[in-house]
């Protein structure tokens, strides 16, 4: 599509302020020229899209999201007819695309099939980047098996999410293989307890350092990444000194571990303070216990202390929601709970620049700049005033994915 935007406040996320009463030429899908409203029109077909005064900015991006995880009781979700789960979080993608989202990063549990059905057109959604099935020590944050059971660990192919237990670096190196060889863009590993699993504490330290080490020789051998939900400092040492080059969570971060991320090369902290902040909120039933509850609350207690830490530190804070279930809409509350320590623009910042340079596409997206696609967003508020915005998908009156105009103005 060849548009231009005129009249536009221009927030390009490189950290520059607003350009106000501004022109965004977009041709063949790219962003080809940015001047003021009065400057050079665009082509002589171009749709000219008139702003009036609100702003545009790039394309948001998430790098923690559980898209097929809709459904906090496991078993009820898995128990759901194929084709009612595949229309469920077919519903969830489109939703996600139309809150601003034009690139995610599935941090876990989406089939490579919804992906590709993206990218025939078969649903609208965003840019989406998987990481197929978890890979879990056995007791660790992806083994769901209650301490009384005896049963040997259930393969649950298909649409639901899905943990491939690995002991030992040489079943680590299969198993990173296996989800690579299903499509995986990067590989997910469980580094340290979670909430979600009955049988660890948010701080046990899973997987030892050659385990770990084996999972990034496999991505790096064919040119990816591994990311590794860890909370606590032993768990976070471990995965940089493997090469782990995405930290999901971090909510214990101490000061001697932020200082070793930042010696390190190309590390990044993904925080997720949103699902914490939602998920305390919520009593225990249907499948959500009173363990859970506990931990998921000890887990909100260090988050914003870890953010606050990793920004006065100056580490490579990205952005994820990591939320679930019917939360699922709820992504965009993230930018707000960052913004609460960091600022508005920072926040926002770590939600497109960022984002995008941890997802290695940062030349494609992630800031207005010539040259680059145009992901592209209309907000009807101004966000550097209100981050809070983002929780609404009503405040995104517009957005442009790769030039294709997938929302449109009412």
């Amino acid at each position: 599509m060849n548009a231009v935007f005129e009249h536009a406040t221009v927030l390009d996320c490189t950290g520059r302020d607003p350009q106000r009463d501004a022109r965004v030429v977009v041709e063949d899908g790219r962003i080809r020229r940015i001047s003021a409203s009065s400057g050079p029109a665009g082509p002589r077909d171009a749709r000219v899209i008139d702003c009036q005064g609100r702003t545009l900015m790039p394309g948001l991006l998430d790098a923690h999201v559980h898209l097929a995880m809709i459904d906090l009781d496991s078993a009820a979700e898995a128990a759901l007819p194929p084709a009612v789960l595949a229309l469920r979080i077919a519903a969830v993608i489109e939703a996600t695309l139309d809150a601003g989202f034009t690139t995610v990063r599935d941090a876990g549990g989406l089939d490579a099939g919804f992906k590709d059905a993206v990218r025939e057109g078969l649903i609208r959604g965003p840019r989406i980047f998987i990481s197929g099935a978890f890979i879990s020590q056995t007791g660790g944050h992806g083994d769901h098996r209650t301490r009384t059971s005896r049963a040997t660990f259930p393969v649950v192919p298909g649409l639901t999410s899905e943990s491939i237990l690995a002991d030992g670096a040489d079943a680590v190196r299969r198993a990173a293989r296996e989800v690579l060889r299903r499509g995986a863009d990067q590989v997910k590993v469980m580094a340290s307890g979670g909430a979600a699993s009955p049988t660890d504490e948010l701080d046990h330290v899973q997987f030892s350092v050659p385990e770990l080490a084996a999972a990034v020789e496999v991505a790096g051998a064919v040119g990816t990444y591994v990311l590794a939900h860890a909370y606590g400092p032993r768990a976070i040492q471990n995965c940089l000194k493997a090469g782990v080059r995405s930290i999901e969570h971090g909510n214990f971060l101490d000061e001697a571990t932020a200082d070793q991320m930042l010696a390190a090369n190309d590390v990044f902290l993904v925080p997720t303070i949103i699902t914490y902040e939602l998920l305390s909120a919520r009593e225990p039933g249907d499948g959500w216990t009173p363990d859970m509850a506990r931990k998921i609350r000890q887990g909100l207690t260090g988050a914003y202390d870890s953010l606050g830490l990793a920004y006065e530190k100056g580490l490579r804070i990205a952005s994820g929601s990591d939320v679930l279930a019917e939360m699922q809409g709820e992504k965009g509350k993230e930018i707000a709970c960052q913004a609460r320590v960091m600022g508005a623009m920072n926040a926002i910042i770590a939600a497109t620049r960022t984002n995008a340079t941890l997802m290695r596409i940062e030349k494609e997206v992630g800031t207005i700049e010539e040259g680059k696609r145009a992901d592209l967003i209309v907000l009807d508020a101004d966000p550097l005033e209100d981050p809070g915005i983002f929780a609404d998908a009503d405040h995104v009156r517009m957005v442009v994915r790769g030039g294709d105009v997938v929302k449109e103005l009412d």
